[in-house]
């Protein structure tokens, strides 16, 4: 179906949105004149991909839309209709509602719309604030500088020790394998809208120690209270909060298939616009924030999780000491300012 114009009342609104998807998709997802692009949407999210539709129309796209909401949801695999369109498009907007029972859907529909190389901005659970102000109204030629010298200064790390004021105290594998960035999505790529952020997949069996979690996590929101979680070769072996209901739920998502509960991300947020608001599609790219997933990281250099969920875990003002190949350690990070 084609996009609608909002209704009255909230056009100067809607032209901060536009503004904000235009930025985005000019600099993160480099959208030029005679691109084909797609639009997965429901009716929740109508008012945002309208936003990304006129976007992309100023600079001079081809837009397709795609409803979600004619189906059930939860959605557990990708409607036939939508699979068969990926092929004719070379950038992809998702842009629906976050749903923790989703997450292997998501997963899936990452993985196959890059698969013919589209260039896809992943955007669960973004809302009108996020599009008008904040996180996608930075300057984000800033971010692709500050995310390539990080990736630089993280080359050849064999292993870093990341501590927090919360209590984290966690030693990861990460094998010199490479990092990557969100704000510049190349094509057979995915990244988020809004983006900001570095991260690379840890050896999967190479991580020990805790993680105290005290901003919020994929799909949950923010913490009731502080949630510990204890990680053990790689695998999460226990959650522990003052709600005990919340963690018992944590437990559960992590355990949905063999690989679930096995660490997947290490991440560094880097956009001084994003705030934490309880969704992690923003959290996770705040500034003086780091996170750890557990599960899928197939995307990812040297990733081997084949798990269906993936899900990401934010903690406050982290201090990663990193030790590289030769021996030697730096302090990349102190209390969540970058250092090096």
């Amino acid at each position: 179906m084609k996009g609608a114009k909002p209704s009255g009342g909230m056009d100067a609104q809607f032209d901060e949105m536009v503004e904000g998807a235009k930025n985005a998709l000019s600099t993160v997802l480099s959208v030029q004149k005679g691109d084909d692009l797609l639009i997965v949407l429901d009716d929740s999210k109508q008012d945002i991909g309208m936003a990304f539709e006129k976007g992309a129309r100023h600079l001079g796209a081809n837009t397709m839309i795609y409803s979600l909401s004619k189906h059930a949801r939860p959605i557990m695999d990708i409607p036939k209709d939508l699979s068969d369109m990926f092929k004719d498009y070379g950038v992809i907007i998702n842009t629906f509602q976050s749903d923790s029972r989703e997450t292997p859907f998501r997963v899936k529909l990452l993985y196959e719309e890059i698969q013919y190389k589209a260039r896809v901005g992943h955007a669960p659970g973004i809302t009108t604030g996020m599009m008008r102000e904040g996180p996608m109204k930075v300057d984000y030629s800033k971010i692709v500088k500050q995310a390539d010298h990080l990736m630089q200064v993280f080359l050849n790390v064999e292993r870093v020790h990341i501590t927090a004021p919360s209590g984290t105290d966690l030693k990861m594998e990460l094998g010199r394998r490479l990092w990557q960035t969100d704000v510049k999505i190349k094509k057979g790529d995915f990244g988020n809208l809004p983006a900001g952020e570095v991260w690379c997949a840890p050896v999967e069996d190479g991580t020990n120690g805790v993680v105290v979690v005290d901003g919020s996590i994929g799909d949950l929101g923010s913490v009731p209270s502080p949630l510990t979680l204890k990680v053990e070769a790689g695998k999460l072996v226990s959650a522990e909060c003052a709600d005990i209901e919340f963690a018992k739920q944590v437990w559960e998502l992590s355990n949905i298939d063999r690989m679930a509960s096995t660490i997947g991300e290490l991440g560094i947020g880097l956009n001084p616009g994003a705030k934490i608001s309880g969704i992690m599609l923003e959290d996770e790219k705040a500034s003086e924030t780091s996170h750890i997933a557990f599960g899928n990281n197939l995307d990812m250099d040297g990733g081997r999780n084949d798990s269906k969920t993936h899900r990401d875990y934010l903690f406050y003002k982290p201090t990663i000491v990193a030790t590289y190949s030769d021996g030697k350690t730096r302090t990349i990070m102190k209390n969540g300012k970058i250092v090096s």
